[in-house]
């Protein structure tokens, strides 16, 4: 079994800045793609931010320019650097990765979520 464990949510200011950090941990072979999702109150899931093994990123277009993604592979991983943060960006966070176990099963897996909260 893997397990996803996130941290580094909280409340913070308009234009101030979080880390979020994703650690994977278990019976891991491999990790191919890490993703970061959030869902806001009464809204659908979205991909906020991607990262491939080979550590090529994607960004939706309403956090481009303000978030980074990366991913420590020798610690199973994933970070998300959010600057200049907006009070739409408030939301739960959830990391997702997409796992090789050490039985050859792949499988997706999803953290329990972390809140942020940008408000005055």
């Amino acid at each position: 079994q893997v397990q996803l464990v996130e941290s580094g949510g909280s409340l913070v200011q308009p234009g101030g800045s979080l880390r979020l950090s994703c650690a994977a941990s278990g019976s891991i072979f491999s990790i191919n793609g890490m993703d970061w999702y959030r869902q806001a109150p009464e809204k659908q899931r979205e991909l906020v931010a991607s990262i491939t093994s080979f550590g090529s990123t994607n960004y939706a277009d309403s956090v481009k320019g303000r978030f980074t993604i990366s991913r420590d592979n020798t610690k199973d991983t994933v970070y998300l650097q959010m600057n200049s943060l907006k009070p739409e960006d408030t939301a739960v966070y959830y990391c997702s990765a997409d796992v090789t176990t050490t039985g050859r099963v792949r499988t997706v897996y999803w953290g329990q979520g972390t809140q942020v909260t940008v408000s005055s």
